[in-house]
């Protein structure tokens, strides 16, 4: 069992999962605030999520499992803004 001191996460990683998977909930709201506030925060989450990626290579994959589900979130928002989310819905 690895110690607390032994042990490290990927906060960018956690950071741009939360992010992410608010755009996302954020997104289906109408009359352009959803794309604005959904569209917004995946465009922050997407740069998170490169960061947090390019961290996790540096730790041997450390705290890969949030950025993976972080650019699942964004694409689903980002899908979903292509069909008429936020602007139409």
């Amino acid at each position: 069992m690895s110690s607390p001191a032994e042990r490290r996460t990927n906060s960018t990683a956690w950071a741009a999962f939360w992010v992410a998977l608010v755009g996302l909930v954020l997104m289906p709201i109408p009359l352009f605030i959803g794309l604005i506030l959904g569209g917004g925060l995946s465009l922050v989450a997407a740069v998170l999520t490169a960061i947090a990626f390019l961290k996790g290579l540096a730790r041997n994959g450390t705290g890969m499992a949030p950025v993976v589900f972080a650019a699942i979130f964004i694409a689903l928002t980002w899908g979903g803004i292509s069909v008429g989310g936020g602007t139409i819905w």
